[in-house]
């Protein structure tokens, strides 16, 4: 689209199109480069220069009068479609460096509620070879524990660490996999040392086994069991 007439400039006509060698549908850059570029060629001539501004005005007076009148130019709706694209745009604000960062970290964070539910207790039994593995290191603890008071603290220890990597190795985070294993350790120590308590000495006597191993023996068979059903 050629803003300027196939003619030529006229600079003495009456309108103001001609006269800044324009079409109709020049667009405002195109006006404002006209206008410049008339001025420069009729530099120090007062009275063209005078007649360069009024015809100037004259096509900024009809291009309102016309966007009033709901005449608009292709160019003109042109521009307007670009200004609303422009407006539509989404504006962004000052980018800080520490901004990206927290989107980082927000991003990376876990969910709350799979974080929640990962804690919450899944019991299934294990299958296979595994359970086979488990259920023989059950009888065989617990029968060091009845036979010897010194093996107490090992078969405790080996207990918690199986099933601390049972649960590891059945999907459960690390964090999680210690509070239940401490958990249940916690619970059979606290029913071991009930039930040592509610024996009479005469009956501690008559069982031939000290009170550290009926302790132990609960906290065991709980371990024991989380071992094979927690998952």
């Amino acid at each position: 689209m050629a803003a300027v007439g196939e003619s030529g400039r006229e600079s003495d006509s009456d309108d103001p199109y001609v006269r800044l060698g324009l079409s109709q549908d020049a667009t405002f850059e195109q006006v404002q480069a006209a206008k410049a570029r008339c001025i420069a060629e009729v530099d120090g001539d007062d009275q063209a220069r005078a007649r360069v501004e009024a015809a100037y005005d004259s096509v900024l007076m009809a291009r309102l009068r016309d966007r009033q009148q709901g005449q608009v130019s292709p160019a003109a709706a042109t521009a307007s479609q670009r200004e609303e694209r422009v407006g539509s745009a989404p504006v962004s604000g000052p980018s800080f460096p520490g901004t990206s960062v927290l989107q980082k970290l927000r991003t990376n964070l876990p969910d709350p509620s799979q974080s929640l539910a990962s804690l919450a207790p899944q019991w299934s039994l294990v299958e296979g070879q595994g359970r086979v593995v488990r259920v023989i290191a059950g009888v065989v603890g617990l029968g060091l524990l009845v036979v010897s008071a010194a093996s107490v603290q090992l078969v405790l220890a080996l207990a918690c660490i199986g099933v601390f990597l049972s649960q590891i190795r059945r999907g459960r985070r690390p964090l999680a996999s210690l509070g239940w294993t401490l958990l249940a350790l916690l619970v059979g120590l606290v029913v071991g040392s009930l039930i040592t308590t509610a024996l009479s000495p005469t009956a501690l006597e008559q069982l031939a086994i000290s009170p550290s191993q009926i302790q132990a023996v609960p906290a065991a068979i709980l371990l024991w069991l989380a071992a094979l059903l927690l998952a």
